[in-house]
């Protein structure tokens, strides 16, 4: 899943950017808040997570003007001041929760994935299809019980997939849906990533077509039996 982190302090903003992009993230960084609202409005986020003192639109005014435009993504707002007045204003301003530095990061990745399941549509925490299980909150996927080792990438593509349901997917859309803005992969890359997500789903017993080719379209899971 991709997420926007917008950060004027730069050496901040890398470490945070390391780890998420550890746990499986694709970050885009931006450093005030006019760039943000650009990039916002024309990608497709998981989840912001925003500072509030930012140059140019600061984070609480960015967030109004993101939700008067009918922008339904989470927003995490961080903040060095603990009074709980800012906390109020920022999520009057329609943040989604609120994190103070400095940031602990088992904390913020707890909050984040906290949002994410909260911003989906699927009532059930876990993603299924027929025998195949993920995880979100524990990062694990199963084929009939057995757990399979997945790279963060190749996480990110199988939940992807699920998300997804039927819809075919093109390799752009995946780039842009798994991949940061300024680390685009080759297409060809990213039929890499399909080949070995699907032998590893292979080993652990499932159907080789588990992820079909819509060739000339894209990708997408094969029909539930």
């Amino acid at each position: 899943m991709k997420l926007l982190l917008v950060e004027d302090d730069i050496n901040l903003a890398e470490v945070l950017a390391e780890a998420l992009k550890h746990y499986g993230y694709a970050i885009d960084i931006v450093d005030d808040g006019e760039l943000a609202w650009e990039q916002a409005i024309s990608e497709d986020y998981s989840t912001i997570l925003m500072d509030v003192e930012l140059p140019k639109l600061d984070g609480i005014s960015l967030c109004q003007r993101l939700r008067s435009h009918g922008s339904t993504v989470p927003i995490l707002m961080m903040t060095g001041r603990d009074a709980n007045t800012d906390k109020v204003i920022g999520l009057d301003a329609g943040a989604d929760d609120y994190i103070v530095k400095p940031v602990d990061l088992l904390e913020l990745m707890a909050r984040i994935r906290a949002l994410m399941r909260r911003g989906t549509v699927c009532a059930e925490s876990n993603l299924v299809w027929n025998n195949l299980v993920l995880e979100p909150s524990s990062h694990e996927v199963t084929y009939n019980g057995q757990v399979l080792e997945l790279t963060p990438k190749e996480f990110s593509l199988l939940e992807l997939f699920l998300r997804s349901g039927k819809r075919v997917l093109s390799r752009q859309a995946i780039i842009n849906n798994i991949w940061a803005s300024e680390e685009p992969p080759s297409q060809e890359a990213v039929k890499a990533h399909i080949k070995y997500l699907r032998q590893k789903l292979k080993m652990a017993g499932a159907p080789q077509d588990i992820i079909e080719t819509i060739r000339g379209v894209g990708y997408r899971l094969k029909s539930k039996d």
